[in-house]
Parts: C-alpha cells; sequence; structure tokens
C-alpha cells in the first residue's frame, strides 16, 4: 500500500473547533491497497474534524455507489453504500492503533492519515451478498437465471407426493398401526 497524499490531514495549523473536509473516492483508492473487488466507484467522503486542547474528534460519513458483479448472475451494477465513522484521536508516547474507536499518536506528530479508516469503513460498508435489483424484481434477463431456473430442484410437494406413494414403507407403517 502506497501513502495517499490527500487523505493526511494536517492539524497543527488549525484552530481549536470543527473544520470540514471533503473527498471524493474513485477506484484507484481502492488500487492502491491492491483491493479489485469494485468495477468502479464514485463515493463522497465528508470528514469533520474537531480539535480540542487534549484530544481530537474525527466524524466520517461516506454516500455513493460501487460498481460490483453480481453473486446470482455476474451482471455488473450500482450497488449504493453509505457508512459512518467515529474516531477518537489522542496524543501518547508512541502510536497505536490497536482499538478501532481510538487512535493514538505521539505528541510530536503534526497529521493523522484517515485512509486505512476510510478504506476498512468502505469495503465493510457493501453487502456480504451481492444481488443484482433486477433479480430481486424480476425484470433481469440473463442466461444464467434461465440456467438457475433450470436446475433448480423439484418442489417440495412433488417430492412428499412421491414419499407418501411409496409401497415399502406403507407395508411399514401397516406394522406400526396394526392394520
Amino acid at each position: 500500500m502506497k501513502k495517499l497524499k490527500e487523505f493526511i490531514i494536517s492539524f497543527s495549523g488549525l484552530k481549536q473547533g470543527k473544520h470540514d473536509f471533503d473527498f471524493t473516492i474513485k477506484n484507484e483508492f481502492f488500487e492502491s491497497f491492491e483491493y479489485d473487488e469494485f468495477n468502479g466507484t464514485d463515493i463522497n467522503l465528508d470528514v469533520t474534524l474537531n480539535k480540542m486542547s487534549t484530544m481530537m474528534e474525527l466524524e466520517m460519513e461516506a454516500r455513493g455507489t460501487v460498481n460490483v458483479n453480481c453473486d446470482l448472475t455476474d451482471e455488473a451494477y450500482d450497488q449504493e453504500i453509505s457508512a459512518d465513522l467515529k474516531l477518537v484521536v489522542k496524543f501518547g508516547d508512541e502510536f497505536n492503533n490497536d482499538n478501532d474507536e481510538i487512535l493514538v499518536i505521539p505528541h510530536r506528530e503534526h497529521q493523522v492519515d484517515i485512509s486505512q479508516y476510510v478504506y476498512e469503513m468502505l469495503v465493510l460498508s457493501v453487502p456480504l451478498k451481492k444481488v443484482h435489483p433486477g433479480v430481486l424484481d424480476g425484470t433481469l434477463q440473463s442466461e444464467t437465471l434461465d440456467k438457475l431456473e433450470e436446475l433448480h430442484p423439484k418442489d417440495i410437494e412433488e417430492n412428499k407426493e412421491d414419499e407418501d406413494n411409496d409401497p415399502r414403507w406403507d407395508e411399514l407403517k401397516k406394522l406400526l398401526t396394526g392394520k
């Protein structure tokens, strides 16, 4: 992973209070993390930095779309995503990012890199099972869907009728009822 300069926020010259930062995230951002699950992205990220005398609070809010392939049909579609993350930045003797919600940076630091947090927030905001909206509402026409329908197992009712009419079971049922 290479350092992404645009996601390094320099806070040393900022006054105490809230400061807003806006970012547009394209696919190159994910390529820098060697993540290739997205065909394309168009995400707006709003970051609010609340600088206080002893610590800082970062509030990140992302909204947009990622172009992904459907898990059922492999058709590409735009998946809407939204994600929020709150991060507390404290100052300490050494760097520590063991906690997901608290980042400790050395006293001598004058900037904070948020790229890893943004990456994780966005990747985790995509649903585990990606299904094309056309599959859900029945409007998507695809060879894959036709093949899945053709290979779909028989209805349970049809299988149940076959089980009820099996003469071997009828003889065993007679033993239970005594008839």
